[in-house]
């Protein structure tokens, strides 16, 4: 009786941890329930209240799951064994998506608001008539300055990083597209160029800002920022936009000479299964309310020309955040380059670095 009690003690055991490795994949996967919408996004992107008041609205429970780059999302999806219903890629990456085959197109006639998007920021190039594509967040990479060590007003350039005064000052966000990107615009080339000399005369250049980058780094150029440890950075706007709300002794600028105008849109891989649950969550976000409530938790800027209307003046007329027409028309929008090219890019930046 013991020897069969330890069997049927051991089965309950085994299934136990069936059940628990079923649980795990499931949370690193998506679920597969009926009244889930399962999200797969960058990390801290959403307004956790939003999500609350999403489900208690709908009655669908969200799963969020996070990535850190374009590339670790596309290589999950494409690798398949997941259950998606939502990504958040960013426009080029959205490109290579498409030419995959790992996006399905939206069904516009279950969307109820669309006409709440600026038309600046729809029907873009990488995805024409947004077959495929509702717009989230937008925003520029740019130039963060201290003015307890910088003049205020005296960084409006890329060259300006250039300057002998700023050894070792300034930090870097470690990408190689936008390290390489800026060293091109201030060269006034094609962020996008895959032209081999224009590329080694950019990190020709960069070799020559090295005296000058004190890191290069991800993440923690927010806290050094911050806590008044560097004088300038080159980062994204959002990221900015969090570093201002904590030392008001910084600046952000986006050089008018351009600089990189990126897009993050929500997308409907072709992993997606909970199909109603998908269009409440895309109606729900395109709510200017929602919108407003999850750009101001975000602070990244909103395509939803109705919830901009929403934010508080200070923020809807901040410059450094909303950049002007002749600003924008200045900005350059990453395109999906070819592997090899891409390869060009990541060579030549990994030689800066290894300079610096």
């Amino acid at each position: 009786m013991k020897k069969l009690l330890s069997i049927i003690v051991a089965l309950f055991a085994v299934c136990g941890l069936l059940a628990f490795g079923a649980n795990q994949l499931q949370s690193t996967s998506g679920s597969t329930g009926k009244k889930v919408l399962n999200l797969y996004t960058w990390g801290d992107y959403i307004d956790p209240s939003l999500l609350t008041k999403f489900q208690k609205q709908t009655g669908y429970h969200v799963n969020v799951e996070t990535f850190d780059s374009n590339e670790a999302m596309f290589t999950k999806i494409k690798q398949g064994g997941t259950s998606y219903d939502l990504t958040v890629p960013s426009d080029y990456m959205i490109e290579k998506m498409k030419k995959a085959n790992l996006l399905l197109p939206l069904d516009k006639k279950r969307l109820t608001g669309m006409a709440n998007y600026d038309s600046r920021f729809m029907n873009l190039n990488f995805d024409k008539h947004n077959r495929y594509s509702v717009p989230y967040f937008w925003g520029t990479l740019g130039i963060i300055y201290n003015d307890k060590f910088v003049k205020p007003g005296s960084i409006n350039h890329w060259n300006d990083l250039w300057q002998p005064q700023y050894r070792d000052k300034i930090m870097l966000i470690d990408s190689a597209r936008d390290v390489m990107g800026f060293s091109l615009a201030s060269m006034n080339k094609s962020m996008n160029t895959t032209n081999p000399a224009t590329l080694l005369a950019a990190r020709n250049k960069l070799n020559q800002l090295s005296p000058n980058v004190k890191a290069i780094v991800a993440d923690e150029i927010k806290m050094y920022m911050i806590q008044n440890e560097a004088a300038i950075a080159v980062d994204w706007s959002g990221e900015a936009s969090e570093m201002l709300d904590e030392n008001k002794h910084l600046h952000y600028v986006v050089p008018s000479e351009g600089s990189n105008l990126w897009f993050d849109n929500l997308v409907i891989p072709k992993t997606a299964k909970h199909f109603d649950a998908i269009y409440a969550f895309l109606n729900f976000m395109s709510e200017p309310k929602n919108a407003a409530k999850n750009a101001e938790y975000i602070g990244y800027a909103t395509p939803n020309k109705k919830a901009k209307a929403l934010l508080p003046k200070a923020i809807r007329n901040d410059r450094q955040f909303y950049p002007d027409d002749q600003t924008i028309r200045h900005l350059q929008i990453y395109k999906d380059l070819a592997p090899a090219k891409v390869g060009l890019y990541n060579d030549r930046y990994l030689e800066f670095k290894l300079h610096h």
